[in-house]
């Protein structure tokens, strides 16, 4: 692994577990999973839901990590060097 964002990523808490706040935000309840942000805890759907708030949240922040909340899931992923870890 050559990303030093996964091995330097922040340990911010998930906003919330539950739901994509910015799809509640629209009246959307079609998220698929759900990442939050290593670096403010910002939590929003992955890119197979229909408004891809997580990387969207990376465009509009540059926050370069997101991990996966769902139950049972550990993985990391920047956004910058496209890898997981």
């Amino acid at each position: 692994m050559s990303c030093t964002h996964l091995t330097e990523a922040g340990a911010a808490e998930p906003s919330t577990t539950d739901e994509c706040p910015d799809c509640v935000a629209i009246g959307d309840a079609n998220w698929v999973h759900l990442r939050a942000c290593l670096t403010c805890g910002h939590v929003g759907c992955c890119d197979s839901s229909p408004n891809q708030h997580a990387t969207r949240h990376f465009q509009s922040v540059g926050h370069p990590v997101m991990r996966s909340v769902e139950p049972g899931e550990a993985w990391r992923w920047c956004f910058i060097d496209e890898e997981i870890g």
